[in-house]
């Protein structure tokens, strides 16, 4: 991840911006206040509302219906899928994204299938007999006639700790003689003396699949799944953007599945986030 990335919590004003509409004909339009924070109850929704695909009481809207995807409903609509409660969120940021989304010459939409979005499980396993959370990611696949939610990655600590490649001194020592091959790596040994370095002797660029490694934790024993949590979603659909949505529970409209993180990133900022969910 670029160092220079940071991530910014938002704070939502309620119907800061609108295009150039009438405001009381969206008002007669869209009825009751109460109708429009209506809980978000499905991420299948969350999608609906950001491209103005439903009305306000959850009817679909489809191609060659006069609102569907219209920009000016989606103002609302996209202003009221942000956590307004977040103390840290910067309200001129919410508002230059809704316009760049919304933009009449380049509106832009969000994808079910296909798009670049991954979801985070924190989950709980029992480590021979003590309790641990991975976190895992996931992605949508496509398979055949249809698509599927496959695992991507995982965050272990404890994986990251065993193959924690950081220690200089040890580096410069741990290595196999470039003629090693003329003693038929009789050396070799040395690789394994100390197994908390043996990977120091694989190549420059070697990763770790942590995700095999659960894999086979899981198979050998070492690993029982407990449960999981609740999930949170990353999107990276947005040319120049990143947003986090997760589930809002509390009292009030403004609750379900909200956007609750936004940044602006960079095409390498989002390159490196992607290979951090999709390795």
């Amino acid at each position: 991840m670029a160092k220079k990335t940071i991530f910014i919590f938002l704070l939502i004003n309620l119907l800061t911006s609108f295009p150039v509409f009438s405001q009381s004909k969206l008002g007669s339009a869209l009825g009751d206040e109460s109708h429009l924070y209506s809980q978000t109850k499905q991420v299948n929704q969350f999608f609906r509302r950001f491209n103005n695909e439903e009305d306000r009481e959850g009817n679909r809207y489809y191609p060659g219906d006069s609102l569907y995807r219209d920009n000016a409903f989606r103002h609302i609509y996209l202003d009221m899928l942000f956590d307004k409660e977040s103390p840290a969120i910067d309200p001129e940021l919410k508002k230059e994204f809704i316009s760049d989304v919304t933009r009449q010459d380049n509106p832009k939409f969000l994808q079910f299938r296909g798009g670049q979005w991954f979801a985070e499980l924190p989950t709980t396993f029992k480590d021979k007999g003590q309790l641990v959370y991975p976190i895992l990611f996931l992605h949508l696949e496509h398979e055949k006639l249809g698509y599927k939610w496959v695992m991507t990655n995982v965050y272990f600590d404890r994986f990251l700790r065993e193959f924690f490649k950081g220690d200089k001194t040890v580096i410069e020592k741990s290595f196999l003689h470039p003629m090693s091959h003329e003693l038929d790596f009789m050396n070799l040994h040395k690789a394994f003396q100390d197994k908390k370095y043996v990977e120091y002797y694989a190549q420059a660029d070697f990763k770790p699949d942590y995700l095999s490694l659960l894999f086979y934790e899981i198979k050998s024993g070492d690993l029982e799944f407990v449960g999981s949590g609740d999930p949170k979603f990353h999107f990276f659909q947005i040319d120049g953007w990143y947003f986090e949505v997760s589930f809002v529970n509390r009292s009030g409209y403004n609750t379900g599945w909200l956007v609750t993180k936004l940044f602006k990133i960079t095409d390498e900022e989002k390159n490196d986030l992607i290979k951090f969910y999709l390795p």
